[in-house]
């Protein structure tokens, strides 16, 4: 990586800045101005890779949040079947209670 003007140049965007300079090169094309096209290929290029990224980070997030369940939803969900589970107990002990009674008198009215 070559750093320029504070920004990071790879040597394959270089060398490809370079081959592309000079296949648009005109007669009596001096060296120095076919260095400063492809100077400026190669910035072209390395602005398109970091808007790439910017864009591609930006959709990768996206991804995440529709992937990724609203915290609240999760939260009452798990209450829900907190309660769902609980709500049953006191109807089962209700009952056995009065099954219980009822044997009980049952029982005694007998003896």
């Amino acid at each position: 990586m070559i750093q320029k003007n504070n920004q990071l140049i790879s040597p394959e965007t270089e060398t490809e800045a370079m081959k592309i300079a000079r296949a648009n090169q005109r007669r009596r094309q001096t060296k120095e101005q076919t260095k400063l096209i492809a100077q400026g290929i190669e910035k072209g290029i390395s602005q398109y890779k970091k808007h790439q990224k910017i864009k591609n980070r930006a959709i990768d997030k996206q991804r995440k949040q529709v992937l990724k369940p609203p915290p609240a939803l999760t939260i009452l969900s798990s209450e829900v079947n907190n309660k769902t589970k609980f709500s049953l107990l006191p109807w089962v002990l209700l009952g056995m209670t009065w099954f219980g009674l009822v044997i009980y008198i049952a029982t005694n009215e007998l003896f």
